[in-house]
C-alpha cells in the first residue's frame, strides 16, 4: 500500500502558478493562430482606413479643435481616438465570438479544467491573449501615425500601454458579458453598444459639441477615457485627469475580470 500511495504521489499533477498557466495559455493561443495570422488584420485597418477617409480626407476640410487649451488639427484630433478604437476592437473581437465560441461550443474550458488548471487561470490567460491582440493593434496603429507625422510628444510612447488598459477594461467586460450570452444573435447586444460609444466617444468631435446631460454620459463611458487618455499622451497634454483615465480603466477591468471567474465557476464547476 505505500508503494502504491508514493506512485500515486509522483504522478500526481502538480499546481501550477499564475504566470506558468498563463504563459500556457498564450502559447495554446498562439499555436491555434499562428496559421491564420491575417486575421489580426481585420480590427487593425478598419481604424486605419477611418484614419484616412475622416481624419485626413475631411480634415481637409476642418480647421481643427482645441483640446487641452491646444489648438491641434483635425487628423490628429482624430488620430488617437481611431488608436484607443483599434485597442477596443482587438479585445473585444477575442474576449466576445472567440471566447463565446470556446465556452459554448469548443468546450475548450471544460477540457482545461480537467488539468491542474483552474477557472482563474483560464479568466487570466483568455484576457492576456485579448490584450495582446489589442496590443499589436495598436503599435501597428501608432507607427503608422508616427509615419502621418500625428504625434507631437515623446507621451506617445505610453500610447501603446494605455491602450493594453483600454484592452483589459474592454477584455474582462467583455468576457464576463458573454457567459450570459445564450445564442450568437445575443452578439447584436454587443455590436449595439460598440457602435455608439465608437461614434460619440469624442472620437471625431470635442465633448463640449454635446448638451450638458449628454456629456456627462459620454464622460462615463470606457471608451471615452481610453480616447482621452491617447489624445492627452500623443499630444504631450499630460494631466490629473490622464491619472483619472489610468484609474478608471484598471478598476473596470478588475471588476470584469473578478465577474467572468465567478461566471466560470458556476457555468464550469457546478
Amino acid at each position: 500500500m505505500a508503494l502504491v500511495s508514493a506512485a500515486v504521489g509522483r504522478t500526481a499533477a502538480r499546481p501550477l502558478g499564475a504566470g506558468e498557466a498563463t504563459g500556457l495559455l498564450l502559447y495554446r493561443n498562439y499555436l491555434a493562430y499562428r496559421r491564420a495570422w491575417y486575421i489580426f488584420l481585420t480590427g487593425f485597418l478598419e481604424p486605419v482606413f477611418y484614419l484616412f477617409s475622416i481624419g485626413v480626407g475631411v480634415g481637409q476640410l476642418v480647421t481643427g479643435f482645441e483640446f487641452n487649451g491646444h489648438e491641434i488639427p483635425y487628423a490628429e484630433f482624430v488620430a488617437p481616438g481611431m488608436l484607443a478604437t483599434s485597442a477596443m476592437n482587438g479585445a473585444v473581437l477575442d474576449a466576445t465570438f472567440n471566447f463565446f465560441f470556446k465556452l459554448k461550443y469548443n468546450k475548450l474550458f471544460d477540457q482545461l479544467l480537467a488539468t491542474p488548471l483552474t477557472t482563474a487561470d483560464v479568466a487570466r490567460g483568455e484576457l492576456s491573449w485579448s490584450l495582446l491582440r489589442g496590443g499589436i493593434y495598436s503599435a501597428g496603429f501608432l507607427v503608422v501615425m508616427l509615419a502621418m507625422g500625428l504625434v507631437s510628444s515623446w507621451w506617445a510612447l505610453l500610447a501603446v500601454p494605455a491602450s493594453l488598459l483600454i484592452g483589459l477594461c474592454f477584455g474582462a467586460v467583455g468576457m464576463a458579458l458573454t457567459t450570459y450570452m445564450r445564442s450568437w444573435q445575443d452578439f447584436e447586444w454587443v455590436n449595439l453598444a460598440m457602435m455608439p460609444m465608437f461614434l460619440f466617444s469624442a472620437t471625431f468631435f470635442p465633448l463640449s459639441a454635446y448638451p450638458t446631460g449628454v456629456a456627462w454620459v459620454v464622460e462615463a463611458t470606457p471608451l471615452y477615457r481610453g480616447v482621452v487618455l491617447c489624445r492627452e499622451l500623443t499630444t504631450g497634454t499630460v494631466g490629473w485627469g490622464s491619472a483619472v483615465s489610468v484609474v478608471y480603466l484598471v478598476a473596470f477591468g478588475a471588476v470584469g475580470l473578478a465577474l467572468v471567474r465567478r461566471r466560470l465557476d458556476a457555468l464550469l464547476l457546478t
